[in-house]
């Protein structure tokens, strides 16, 4: 018994369970805002990329095709949940400015 109560205390001590919450919910999130890049910000950029097709949107540089749809939509991504990550680290840790520790 030894054995499974030092697991308590490392699941305990690491706070393993709050971060396997965490963990679960930012890949909700994560769902969530590729959902509304894809389904509600890249269309209305649409008519602006060649062709409409914002997924397979490509450029050629000679032999080289550059595909940069995928990487508009994967950099809006990222852009929306930095900025949602720092508001929720403005509201939780209520600083008026995040600075590092």
């Amino acid at each position: 018994m030894p054995l499974l109560k030092e697991f308590k205390e490392f699941l305990k001590e690491y706070k393993v369970i709050p971060l396997s919450i965490a963990f679960i919910i930012g890949i909700a999130a994560t769902s969530l805002i590729q959902s509304i890049v894809n389904n509600l910000i890249m269309p209305m950029i649409t008519p602006f990329i060649p062709n409409g097709a914002w997924q397979t949107a490509t450029f050629s540089l000679g032999p080289i095709i550059i595909g940069y749809g995928a990487l508009l939509g994967a950099i809006i991504n990222f852009i929306i949940i930095a900025f949602v990550v720092f508001i929720i680290a403005k509201i939780i840790l209520k600083e008026e400015k995040v600075t590092k520790k």
